[in-house]
């Protein structure tokens, strides 16, 4: 399942607890994601799940749940 392999990414980019990220965990406030964090995450998403994430989406991106619906999505 995609919900998965994302969190294993986001534990694996910002050594977080697997059973502390959920859906609704906030990027910069829960795991404190800096842009430059998010640019990194977003390139290994692209690179994993084979898509493109405009600069604009990135914007929207604020939690796994926003992430694990874009990839669904596109």
């Amino acid at each position: 399942m995609i919900f998965e392999k994302v969190r294993d990414i986001i534990c694996e980019q910002f050594e977080a607890d697997p059973d502390a990220v959920t859906p609704e965990t906030l990027l910069a406030e829960d795991l404190d994601a800096d842009s430059l964090d998010m640019v990194d995450l977003v390139m290994t998403f692209e690179d994993e799940f084979q898509i493109e994430v405009p600069e604009e989406e990135l914007a929207r991106i604020k939690t796994v749940g926003d992430i694990v619906q874009y990839i669904e999505e596109h």
